[in-house]
């Protein structure tokens, strides 16, 4: 799988973690150059409180266009160290 925003490859990866039809990503396999920290959280019941990534390519920014589950539920533990894109953030 290959998520791309902006014309830039932002992640790669041959195993993603299919989740309610999201990818998510290995953090390993992110381009950690575009992420930048963001204060946004949300919370799933089953799955935990969120953490957000803005995304910053090339001066151009995507806000809060990652998520990731830094402390995730039992239900939810094989999405941990892993990153799902969204906002035109094309993955295929």
């Amino acid at each position: 799988m290959k998520a791309t925003w902006n014309g830039r490859v932002i992640a790669q990866s041959d195993d993603t973690v299919v989740v309610e039809g999201n990818h998510y990503f290995p953090l390993d396999a992110v381009d950690k150059d575009v992420l930048r920290p963001s204060a946004t959280h949300t919370t799933c019941p089953w799955k935990g409180e969120a953490s957000y990534y803005t995304l910053d390519v090339d001066g151009h920014t995507n806000p809060d266009a990652a998520w990731y589950y830094p402390e995730p539920k039992d239900a939810a533990r094989r999405i941990q160290g892993r990153v799902a894109f969204w906002k035109g953030v094309k993955v295929e």
